[in-house]
């Protein structure tokens, strides 16, 4: 658990009991809360962030479709008909 072996758990573990003492439950209570709103907030943020991804995505592949639509009218109107060839006039 986080890079820590079992000595190392241990040692934190009695330097916990030595400084908090009878009130280690009220400490670990107050810090299990804190986290859990740290977490909170941190998903909140992380939601607003794929949201606004959606959006732009969603908003600029409307846009595309919109530009090449456009795109596709505007070629539509410069291209004749069909194949032209300049017209010949024979000489008289």
């Amino acid at each position: 658990m986080f890079g820590l072996g079992p000595f190392e758990m241990v040692v934190i573990g009695v330097i916990a009991v030595v400084l908090f003492g009878g009130n280690l439950p009220e400490v670990a209570r107050k810090l299990g809360g804190s986290y859990r709103e740290f977490r909170r907030g941190l998903n909140e943020v992380q939601q607003q962030f794929r949201l606004a991804e959606y959006e732009a995505k969603k908003n600029l592949s409307v846009d595309d479709k919109a530009s090449k639509k456009t795109a596709e009218l505007a070629d539509d109107e410069d291209e004749p008909a069909g194949p032209q060839a300049p017209k010949f006039t024979p000489p008289s």
